[in-house]
């Protein structure tokens, strides 16, 4: 069986801040909260939640990005596996190699001094990838080529290019070092519709050319269901469900997912459909809810949902959900 590129266990990421009133007792933000999930080579695997859920951190914390607090993240490396949350200082810089981020805003995450030229040379200078300049500028244009880049536009500035252009240049930075693992963090939410599939038509032809895994966090669920092979489903700092994406869009388990795919727009707007409305908004993560973190807004949350956290069940070999109403559902206790 093929071994995980990426395996998380019980990550933590918690950023404590200021006392409270009167500089009382100091708080903690538990943006993530013990999740644990694989992540296999050539693999785009999803992470969807509501904003606030720690999506966004636990990206980061893959990457070093974020402080992790507790747990293992392990990236493999031919035969080594590195082991991210011990890396400190120079260590890193081999996890940088094998592993980059593309960004939300593709203006934001480009340098307006610097040309393109040297905005995707620039990991290549500062690992020291290449023996000269003769032998960078060849690498960036032959990644400049594959991500469609004229060559015109390495001496032109970030400013002179749409926002499809300038993410096609942050993901020409993320590959040129050469990396087998991508966090896209709402990679296409800043572009147009049409800009929106391009972009992910370059990442799929890019996944399956360079046998690249991603890890690809979004909020439009139909983006999600064109793209990922896995989805995990975030709620305040914990996964709640993951499975492979078809799967989980035919037979979601947990309450949570169910009324995130109940708000997907239909293609006819006259289509009757059931959909399920959440009340309130999600809960701090400073003081999550007890019992189950989903039973202040859950429709068929019960009483021992209040108090008892629920175990993750594995409903088949690759769907798990974590929530206590799982074995009463039919055709899910019958997939396992």
């Amino acid at each position: 069986m093929t071994q995980p590129l990426v395996s998380v266990r019980n990550l933590k990421v918690h950023y404590p801040i200021g006392g409270g009133f009167l500089k009382g007792k100091p708080q903690v933000v538990r943006a993530v909260d013990g999740v644990s999930f694989d992540i296999f080579p050539g693999q785009v695997f999803g992470l969807v939640g509501e904003s606030g859920s720690g999506k966004t951190t636990v990206g980061r914390a893959l990457l070093k990005a974020a402080p992790i607090t507790s747990g293992e993240v392990t990236l493999r490396v031919g035969e080594q596996g590195l082991n991210v949350a011990q890396m400190q200082g120079s260590s890193t810089q081999l996890l940088r190699r094998h592993a980059q981020m593309i960004f939300q805003d593709p203006y934001a995450s480009l340098s307006p001094r610097m040309t393109v030229r040297d905005i995707i040379a620039e990991p290549l200078e500062a690992m020291g990838l290449t023996r000269n300049r003769q032998e960078t500028d060849r690498r960036v244009r032959e990644v400049a080529a594959t991500c469609r880049l004229n060559l015109e536009h390495l001496r032109r500035f970030p400013h002179a290019f749409s926002g499809g252009q300038r993410q096609r240049i942050a993901i020409a930075r993320a590959l040129v070092s050469g990396p087998s693992f991508l966090v896209a963090d709402e990679a296409v939410a800043a572009l147009d519709v049409s800009i929106q599939a391009n972009i992910l038509n370059l990442l799929k032809a890019l996944q399956q050319d360079m046998n690249l895994a991603f890890m690809f966090i979004s909020h439009d669920l139909s983006v999600v269901a064109h793209f990922c092979d896995v989805v995990a489903v975030m709620y305040l700092g914990e996964i709640v469900e993951i499975a492979p994406t078809q799967e989980l869009f035919a037979r979601p388990s947990h309450p949570y997912t169910q009324a995130l795919l109940s708000a997907i727009p239909p293609l006819d707007p006259d289509a009757d459909r059931d959909r399920i409305r959440l009340a309130g908004e999600i809960p701090s993560p400073i003081t999550p809810p007890s019992g189950c973190r989903f039973h202040t807004r859950c429709p068929v949350a019960e009483a021992g949902c209040k108090s008892i956290k629920p175990d993750w069940t594995q409903l088949s070999v690759s769907h798990g959900a974590a929530c206590h109403r799982v074995a009463d559902q039919p055709e899910m206790a019958a997939a396992s």
